[in-house]
């Protein structure tokens, strides 16, 4: 199936298809994903007791004070386990079905761009995640239970759905803002940026890189450099990637 996808569709001898068919391959896209993604949400959902102490982690010392607060805690964990940990385990199924309806129509250098976006993103948001689990979060935590001994509140229980919240949002947004010059370089690609324009507007980057990162992660500064210093550090990556790229 690899193979298939990186073939010239004129060496598939691939002739245009009436509208019909499209339609049926459309369907038959969107119902594989359907189950794709149903399927994965019930594993994430059945394994959410694993998946929880794997969240928990980063709370360290803290752990002890996650506590169910309602009678719905442990539904309403599970639903959000089942939800995104589903939806992130079906994403390569997603995306396998997305290609296998589009490549047909693809030459083999647009093929092997989003083949290499694909491999590229993928590298990029493990990054990301693997930077706010390890890092940014552990962090995070002490950083909160040191304001609220500042203030003199300590906290003896923390609400565990409000913790697997933070953890999940400040997981995919690290994830999700390192696909940063993977984007800027595939514009450049197409000549939309260039990497002169993207040196002269670094300041204004620099800023917005910052600003992003307070919306983007708890209210602490800790967990608002972690994310903007390696952001601004990618920002200059991707200059130099599409200088090299306009270059030869």
């Amino acid at each position: 199936m690899a193979i298939e996808f990186i073939k010239n569709p004129d060496e598939r001898n691939d002739p245009p298809r009436p509208l019909l068919e499209h339609l049926m391959a459309l369907r038959d896209m969107l119902v594989f994903a359907a189950t794709a993604w149903a399927v994965c949400v019930v594993i994430a959902g059945v394994f959410s007791p694993y998946i929880l102490e794997w969240l928990k982690s980063p709370a360290a010392d803290n752990q002890e004070l996650l506590q169910g607060l309602d009678l719905t805690s442990g539904f309403s964990v599970i639903m959000s386990i089942a939800a995104w940990g589903g939806t992130a385990l079906s994403f390569p199924f997603l995306v396998f079905a997305l290609l296998r309806f589009v490549f047909p129509a693809l030459t083999r250098r647009e093929k092997m761009i989003i083949l290499s976006v694909l491999v590229f993103g993928t590298m990029l948001f493990t990054t990301g995640v693997g930077l706010a689990y390890q890092k940014t979060l552990p962090l995070v935590v002490s950083a909160f239970q040191q304001i609220n001994a500042w203030v003199g509140l300590p906290v003896e229980t923390i609400r565990i759905e409000g913790y697997i919240s933070i953890i999940l949002k400040t997981i995919i947004a690290f994830g999700l803002v390192f696909q940063l010059p993977l984007i800027l370089f595939v514009l450049g690609i197409f000549g939309v940026v260039t990497s002169d324009g993207l040196r002269k507007k670094r300041r204004l980057a620099i800023v917005f890189t910052f600003v992003m990162a307070m919306f983007l992660t708890p209210p602490d500064p800790m967990s608002q450099l972690m994310m903007a210093v390696p952001l601004c550090l990618l920002y200059e990556l991707s200059i130099w990637a599409i200088w090299m790229r306009e270059r030869f």
